[in-house]
This record gives structure tokens, C-alpha cells and sequence, in this order.
């Protein structure tokens, strides 16, 4: 038996790979190793037909090459341009960008470092193809080698479902994630997926659009300009902010803003879910967990500034076109004018906040008599370490970390206090563009939901499961900033407020109250802005499941004893 050409073939593979390799090998200190390796196994599929059929070698190899290198230099184009990874959130933008402005964007970035480097990424492919050569493999084996190839990228996803395990949708969105970091599939995938994705947020508009208006609605404010803004943020516990009593001082800005009587900093308040999309489903809506699905069968916070004169703005930070963000999409659509930041294909990449500030300076300056801006951060969303710039990593040592938490542990620790630093100096800047715009108005922020990372009393948790929840996961920052115009002409003692049990479940009715709107809806006792406040059991969990709902208060007592007894 002819021995095998190791050496042949490591050619063939190195060629393959290129095309995706490099770019995903660019990317590992950004978006970590998960892109590299799925362009590590998906370039072996390439092998497949250069075995088969040894005597073109030349030939397919030139033609598969041809189709990877024009669409792999659109995602190395882009990589270089923007330092992040092409997806299908970029197809989003691309498609809701008009030809005018495209042809600005091609002028701006179109350089000659760009084509020189595009030229030496199109040498280097040719001259691997160069050394490409056939390698001959009897038939059986050859066979086996494509065989293997094949299952084990396209077969191996499908595992759990023929096993019963999973259904045919989500084995098919394991695929796509596989297939998705390497060329072409990028494109092909990304458009695929933004395709389905758009084909549902066009359902969910569709639904909302055909909703009857707000019954009775009246804006006590008149016609008087203003500027109303809400930051929702991302992942942030306010047990982890020094605003709130943390002995770390993680927001110093906030702080000297509370100080000097410029923020209303409400402490008790709580996300009533864990995770974004449910939690905003509740907060943006009329929903909340006694009745989960009002949120579309009802007019949300969009419709309602909408139907009141606001001219609307929703900037975000967040990924755009994926399954799990098909709400906040229909959000943003709703809006006037929508601004996507965040371009990267998953969420563990980096994206600081600080990419908000430009666009909102831009919809500050807009003339607009009535304005609501929506910003969306992403705040301390996992891997925290990607949150916030170098400077911003201020916190490194065991100094005020739990003394029975690993070395590993203590960074991670450490890197979500450096996340919330990084956040405060973010909304300070919002704060600051604000006031320096003399508009006449408020801001408010508050967290989708908290984050748990390793303080609860058992110094065991990471992350958010509303199975076994911590207050971590629910206890939430609500700061509200308000123009000295709109201080004047609303004077509010929040003072007696600010220790309000209260739930962002049905935060509609407290930034209603806020605004000056009244509606039928309109509950005051819903509101934690109004006298006629009444606190109500404050339930956590999963309202669609049996008995999956837990009254708060009593995790709290719960977890407050825990501590008291811990040594």
C-alpha cells in the first residue's frame, strides 16, 4: 500500500483554512476561541472533493478557493475596518441603510491601506494554492475521509435530535452557529438568519400595529419641549454598586452626582425576571407575571410615547438580528430613528458602552420639540473582562474579594466590579451630554436585571438561574436624573419614595407618571412615583411554568438569615 502524503495534504488543508482561519485567529483576543474553532473543523469539509477526485485537484481546489476568497475578504475588510466580526447583524444594517449613505461609507473607509491589505491577503491565498498538489488515497479511503468529514460537521449537531434529545429547530441553530464563523457560510448563514429573524419582527409589527390606540390619553405637560430619556442597562446588581452601600466604590461619578442633590437613587427595586428579553418584555409593556402576555395584545412604552407627540430614538449596544433579540428588534423598529452599534456575531465580544455617547449627542441635537430616546447598554453582560477598556481595570488584587474564592474566581470577580466602574463612568457621560444640552427633561436608568458573581453567602454562583435564584440576580439599580427646568416646573419629593419595595415588572406606569401621561390604563398604585403607591407581593420566576413563580421579599429574609449564620 502507496503511502499516504501527509504533507500533500496538510497543503490542501492549510488552503482551506486561510480563508477562515485568519480572520478567526484575528479575532481570539476579542470574541475567544469558539469562531476559531468552528473555521478549524468546518475548513475540513473542503477536503471532501480534492480526495475524491485527486486528478482535479488543481481545478477544484481554484474554484472553491475563488468562492472563499470573495467572501472571506468582506468579513477580513470588515474585521480591519471595524475591529469586530461580520454577521448578521451587519446584513440588518446594510439593509436598512440607503444607498446615499452607503456610498458616504465607501468613501470614508475605502483606503489605500485597505487595498494594499487586500492585495496581500489575495498573494498570500495564491501562492498557498501553489503548493497545492494531488494526493492519491485508495477508494475505501478516500471514501472514509469524506464521509467523516461531512458527519462530523453537518451530521454530528443533528445527534440529539435523531437520540430524541432536542427538536429539528434547534439542532438546526446548532449547525448554523458551526457553520457560521467560516467562509462562505458567514454570508450564507448570516443572510439566512436574517431573513428568518426579519421575518419575524415584521410579524410581531404587524400584530402591533394593527392595536387600538391608548383610550383617553392626555399629556399634562402640553406642548412644552422636552427631552425624555431612559438607559436601560444590562446586567448590573445595584449590591455591586458603592451607590447602593458596596464597599468597593465602583461608581464614584453617580455618586458625587447624589451628593450634591443631582440624582433621586430609588433602593429597593428589583427585576422581576432574570433574563433581557423576558424581563423588557414586562418592563416595555403592560405585562407583568400575574398576566405575562398583555405585552401583545396591548399598546407598549413605544406606542405610548408615539401616540403622546414624541418624536423616538432607540440606541443600542445590543446584538440586533438574533433569535433571542427579536423583541428588542421590534422595539427599536418602532421607534423614528434606530441606531445598531453592536455588529459582533455573539455577544461574548468586545463592544464597549462608550459607542452610545456620539449617537446620542445626535439625537440631543435633533430640533424636535418632543423627544424620547431609548439607549440600550450593554453594561456588564458576560464575559464581564470584555466590558470596559484597559484603563477602566482598576480592580486587581484580593483586596475586597471573598478570601474562599479561587485565584480564577477572584478575576472574574474583579472584572465585573471593573464592568460596573466602567458603566458608571458611561451613564455619567449620558447624564452630562444631557445636561450640557440644556434640554428640559429627565433621565432614567435602571438594569434589565442583576448578575450574580459569586457574592452570594456561599460564594458559589456565577451568573443568572431563576431556578436557583440569589437577590443578585434580581436587585436592580432605578436612578433618575431631571434638568433643573423640569425640577421647576415638577417640584417631587421622592424623598419618602425612595425606599418603595417596588417591581420593574410594572415600570409602564412609574415613567407614565413620570412623563405627565394619563390614560386608562394608567394604574397610580402601579406607579412608584405616586401617592396612591400600594406594595404588592413582588414575584420572581417563570410565570408560563407551574408554581414557578417565588415571592422576593422571602428570598431575601432567606438569604439574609444564610449570611447572618455564615461565618
Amino acid at each position: 500500500m502507496e503511502a499516504i502524503d501527509w504533507t500533500g495534504l496538510g497543503w490542501l488543508y492549510l488552503f482551506f483554512w486561510y480563508f477562515s482561519g485568519i480572520t478567526q485567529a484575528l479575532l481570539i483576543p476579542s470574541s475567544g476561541f469558539i469562531g476559531f474553532r468552528s473555521a478549524f473543523y468546518m475548513s475540513l469539509i473542503w477536503l471532501a472533493p480534492v480526495v475524491l477526485f485527486p486528478g482535479f485537484t488543481q481545478e477544484i481546489s481554484a474554484v472553491i478557493g475563488i468562492v472563499l476568497w470573495a467572501t472571506s475578504i468582506v468579513s477580513m475588510g470588515y474585521l480591519a475596518i471595524y475591529k469586530t466580526e461580520f454577521s448578521q447583524s451587519v446584513i440588518f444594517t446594510i439593509f436598512e441603510t440607503n444607498f446615499e449613505e452607503s456610498r458616504e461609507y465607501l468613501s470614508q473607509y475605502l483606503s489605500l491601506p485597505l487595498v494594499c491589505g487586500a492585495v496581500v491577503y489575495t498573494l498570500a491565498a495564491c501562492l498557498l494554492w501553489t503548493h497545492l498538489r494531488p494526493v492519491h488515497l485508495p477508494l475505501p479511503c478516500a471514501m472514509g475521509l469524506a464521509l467523516f468529514v461531512l458527519a462530523i460537521n453537518l451530521g454530528e449537531p443533528y445527534v440529539d435530535y435523531f437520540r430524541g434529545k432536542s427538536d429539528f429547530e434547534s439542532a438546526t441553530s446548532k449547525l448554523y452557529r458551526r457553520m457560521e464563523p467560516a467562509a462562505p457560510w458567514q454570508l450564507v448563514v448570516g443572510y439566512l438568519q436574517y431573513r428568518m429573524q426579519l421575518a419575524n419582527v415584521r410579524k410581531l409589527l404587524a400584530k402591533n400595529s394593527s392595536l387600538p390606540p391608548l383610550e383617553n390619553l392626555v399629556d399634562t405637560n402640553g406642548e412644552v419641549p422636552r427631552t425624555l430619556v431612559l438607559i436601560i442597562g444590562e446586567s448590573i446588581t445595584s449590591r455591586r454598586m458603592s451607590l447602593y452601600g458596596y464597599s468597593r466604590k465602583t461608581t464614584p461619578h453617580l455618586g458625587a452626582l447624589q451628593e450634591i442633590g443631582e440624582l433621586s437613587v430609588f433602593h429597593d427595586v428589583i427585576a422581576s425576571r432574570p433574563y433581557t428579553v423576558e424581563m423588557l418584555r414586562q418592563s416595555l409593556s403592560f405585562a407583568n407575571q400575574e398576566e405575562p402576555h398583555r405585552f401583545l395584545s396591548e399598546p407598549n412604552l413605544m406606542n405610548l410615547m408615539k401616540q403622546a407627540g414624541y418624536r423616538s430614538y432607540w440606541i443600542t449596544n445590543q446584538q440586533t438580528m438574533t433569535h433571542r433579540n427579536t423583541l428588542m428588534t421590534m422595539f427599536s423598529q418602532q421607534a423614528d430613528e434606530a441606531r445598531y452599534l453592536n455588529q459582533n456575531r455573539t455577544q461574548n465580544a468586545s463592544s464597549p458602552d462608550a459607542v452610545v455617547l456620539e449617537p446620542f449627542s445626535e439625537a440631543l441635537a435633533n430640533p424636535a420639540p418632543k423627544k424620547f430616546i431609548v439607549v440600550h447598554l450593554l453594561g456588564a453582560h458576560v464575559r464581564y473582562s470584555l466590558r470596559y477598556p484597559k484603563e477602566f481595570e482598576k480592580f486587581t488584587g484580593r483586596d475586597g474579594v471573598p478570601e474562599n474564592l479561587s485565584d480564577s474566581q477572584a478575576r472574574t470577580f474583579n472584572s465585573y466590579d471593573n464592568a460596573v466602574l466602567y458603566n458608571d463612568f458611561i451613564l455619567s457621560r449620558l447624564i452630562g451630554l444631557l445636561s450640557e444640552s440644556w434640554s428640559n427633561g429627565f433621565l432614567l436608568y435602571f438594569s434589565d436585571h442583576g448578575e450574580e458573581v459569586f457574592n452570594d453567602p456561599a460564594h458559589e454562583v456565577l451568573g443568572r438561574n431563576e431556578d436557583k435564584p440569589t437577590v443578585d440576580m434580581f436587585a436592580v439599580p432605578f436612578v433618575l436624573w431631571r434638568s433643573p427646568e423640569w425640577k421647576r416646573t415638577h417640584p417631587s419629593d421622592f424623598g419618602p419614595m425612595l425606599d418603595r419595595p417596588y417591581s420593574n415588572a410594572h415600570f409602564i406606569h412609574t415613567w407614565s407618571d413620570l412623563a405627565g401621561l394619563v390614560y386608562d390604563r394608567f394604574r397610580p398604585e402601579s406607579s412608584l412615583v405616586n401617592p396612591a403607591f400600594k406594595p404588592r407581593v413582588r414575584w420572581i420566576g417563570d410565570p408560563e411554568v407551574k408554581n414557578g413563580l417565588r415571592d422576593f421579599d422571602a428570598l431575601a429574609r432567606r438569604q439574609e438569615a444564610f449570611r447572618d449564620r455564615t461565618p
